[in-house]
């Protein structure tokens, strides 16, 4: 057992996001292991893994973002064929985890997309995840294999500690479903909170009924996953300004930006967009107020400590705590945001 957990990992990569894979492996001194992920002429997706992987702890890392069919399928491919060279241990680390958003049943004779995805990767032979922001944290409990869950607020929190501190704070959450992230976000700025009450007129467009919360003469800063269409950020930067918000800013974990997005962003009232490079920004999805942070060193940390069966908590504090609990700052390390592991 010992001289298999001193061997390297191996990191592997679909087409979803190469130079994020890149970068988490030169984190942890390595080089993304080669692989052939492409297709036939018919479409079909093709792979042939070119390093032996027998015995050996892979990470394949892979975000299910648009494409999201072609991405899934290349994750599921490259998991099969990895079992099948008879590694010792797979890890798929989805940075975004797609379909998430498909995770109940909110209207008769529809799917629960997310829990197919689940059981699709545990069945082509996954034996953990590494994951970051779901859309839903009972998302969690679909998968039949160990899951580890990263949080990507301690680096938006020392971006606008740091880089672009804030006066007369206030984080807003879009809705009722994030507040919870918004009041650990809050904690951690020491900011007041604030709500938006919106309804939504379709899947691609929202309807802001009223502002919760004191906003007047404040900076705004909204807080969320992702964000798709941007229907509802731009709905909501707008009833903020309207309700007294000197400027707007959103810090949003994944930026899918499909559709409209971009037309909507560039002509909204946000000051400036923070998101991460879970998902790669192409030239034309990208705007000057969109501001890029990586995540590749957390994840980097993250395959360290699971290759080396150590614990991850470590790496984030429980932000998630219910009013009147002990803060989790009191009994936990603040997380790592740099790292350097040359093995």
């Amino acid at each position: 057992m010992n001289e298999y957990l001193n061997n390297k990992p191996l990191i592997f990569s679909g087409n979803a996001n190469r130079a994020f894979a890149a970068e988490v492996a030169a984190d942890l001194g390595l080089t993304v292991a080669d692989a052939l992920v492409g297709s036939f002429s018919e479409g079909e997706v093709r792979v042939k893994i070119n390093e032996n992987v027998r015995g050996r702890d892979v990470f394949i890392i892979q975000p299910t973002c648009p494409p999201v069919n072609d991405h899934l399928m290349e994750l599921l491919i490259m998991i099969d064929a990895i079992r099948r060279a008879s590694s010792r241990r797979i890890t798929a680390v989805i940075p975004y985890f797609g379909y998430a958003r498909q995770d109940r049943k909110d209207q008769p004779r529809v799917p629960i997309t997310a829990k197919l995805v689940a059981n699709l990767i545990t069945v082509a032979g996954a034996d953990r995840v590494l994951t970051m922001d779901l859309h839903a944290g009972q998302i969690q409990g679909f998968f039949d294999i160990p899951l580890d869950h990263l949080f990507a607020v301690n680096v938006f929190v020392d971006y606008f500690t740091k880089q672009r501190p804030l006066e007369d704070l206030v984080v807003v959450s879009p809705d009722v479903g994030g507040i919870k992230m918004a009041r650990a976000y809050a904690k951690r700025l020491k900011a007041s909170l604030a709500m938006v009450d919106k309804r939504r007129i379709s899947h691609m467009d929202t309807e802001v009924m009223d502002i919760m919360g004191e906003v007047k003469g404040k900076t705004a800063l909204i807080v969320d996953d992702l964000v798709s269409t941007a229907g509802s950020l731009v709905q909501a930067a707008r009833a903020l300004k309207d309700a007294g918000a000197k400027e707007v800013y959103a810090a949003i974990s994944h930026p899918v930006l499909s559709g409209p997005a971009i037309e909507r962003l560039a002509t909204s009232e946000l000051k400036e967009l923070v998101v991460t490079n879970s998902i790669p920004l192409t030239a034309e999805r990208h705007l000057p107020k969109i501001k890029v942070l990586s995540v590749a060193p957390l994840f980097a940390e993250a395959i360290h400590c699971i290759h080396d069966e150590a614990s991850i908590s470590g790496l984030f504090q429980d932000h998630w705590e219910e009013d009147g609990k002990k803060e989790a700052s009191d009994k936990k390390p603040e997380a790592k945001t740099k790292v350097k592991v040359k093995r």
